[in-house]
């Protein structure tokens, strides 16, 4: 464990749940030269200028940036793209190699008694070293930590964003194949794990899950899995046809998900979310899910994928989030760099306390 000084536990700092009120998103531009969306690449600023003009009119958007000429090229597409810079939307000169926020972003936590914000930084190595180099992605909590004055907490062991996914009350759930996987922190055992979660996310419940989809690189995020969507509420994808090689391991999940209680000792509310079908680009299969949506302040942003069940996923979302508009966006470019809404994004807890 670290000796640096309190944990944030101690000192009365928590993850909130995704759907409380947010200050602002945290982007990473993607690079031309990067290598998450390649022969694809032009379709792909598209998706960034929409998530600023959808997110910006109810909270501030931040946005990650490799260096001052594509900050140029930014500001062309977003002036295009009739995004207003300067007010609600800013632009930082924070790199980044590729543009998975989620996983290389800061993960704040906020403290209910005095309202303010912390960063936590867990170290970041590309998935386990999938993808190097990826120094500068694991610098990016620190620079946003520095900008924002915010005290900075370091664990010192490996976690991405999109492998938790909490509600805010002290349960997180996640899965085996990813947070036990050797290329993590092969040294530690998942009570060790566990201890790191609670000690730097202020956690009762720890709760696990087995495997990810196909097509997903990240060796089973849960984000592609099973959500929150309120402290008593989780959706969960299942797959339809027995013969995909999805249906086994989600209904294993669904198993688990019935036997699991919250931090309180209740068991879940538990909705299910089909899956897409089989999505596939020049014969790799891509891990498209409806689970990786982004919940924001007043909109959620919602994976689509050109299939019968786009229609029946997104009315039961919108059943889920009464306060919010389920915005549907076609992902079939934006899955090709085996991510969608959930993996680009950062949620910026609003500061003040609980609400």
């Amino acid at each position: 464990m670290s000796s640096r000084g309190p944990t944030p536990a101690q000192l009365g700092y928590r993850m909130p749940a995704e759907w409380e009120p947010h200050a602002a998103t945290w982007l990473t531009w993607p690079r031309q030269n990067g290598i998450s969306f390649p022969e694809r690449f032009d379709k792909i600023p598209a998706y960034w200028v929409a998530m600023c003009n959808l997110l910006s009119p109810d909270e501030e958007v931040h946005v990650n940036v490799f260096d001052e000429a594509q900050e140029e090229e930014i500001r062309a597409h977003l002036n295009r793209g009739g995004v207003r810079m300067g007010e609600r939307v800013f632009l930082h000169r924070f790199p980044a190699y590729e543009p998975w926020c989620r996983d290389h972003g800061p993960i704040f936590v906020v403290n209910d008694a005095t309202g303010k914000l912390a960063v936590v930084d867990w170290n970041y190595n590309a998935w386990g070293g999938k993808y190097p180099p990826y120094d500068l992605d694991d610098a990016v909590p620190q620079h946003v930590a520095k900008l924002l004055e915010l005290p900075l907490f370091e664990p010192g062991i490996i976690l991405e964003g999109g492998a938790i996914d909490v509600n805010g009350k002290g349960t997180l759930i996640t899965t085996e194949s990813c947070l036990l996987h050797k290329n993590r922190n092969p040294a530690l055992s998942k009570e060790e794990i566990e201890a790191y979660l609670r000690d730097y996310l202020n956690l009762k419940q720890i709760l696990w899950l087995g495997d990810g989809i196909e097509g997903d690189d990240t060796d089973g995020h849960v984000d592609d899995l099973t959500r929150f969507v309120n402290a008593t509420t989780v959706v969960t994808v299942v797959e339809e046809d027995p013969a995909d090689a999805n249906y086994r391991k989600l209904q294993e999940n669904l198993k688990r998900l019935r036997s699991m209680r919250d931090q309180d000792g209740n068991l879940f509310r538990i909705v299910t979310l089909p899956m897409p079908g089989i999505v596939e680009h020049e014969g790799q299969r891509l891990p498209a899910s409806y689970a990786n949506f982004y919940i924001a302040n007043k909109t959620v942003l919602f994976p689509v994928f050109d299939h019968k069940n786009d229609r029946m996923a997104t009315a039961t979302l919108q059943d889920l989030f009464p306060n919010r508009k389920v915005v549907p966006i076609p992902c079939l470019d934006l899955i090709w760099g085996l991510g969608a809404f959930h993996c680009i994004t950062q949620q910026q807890p609003a500061a003040g306390g609980k609400k």
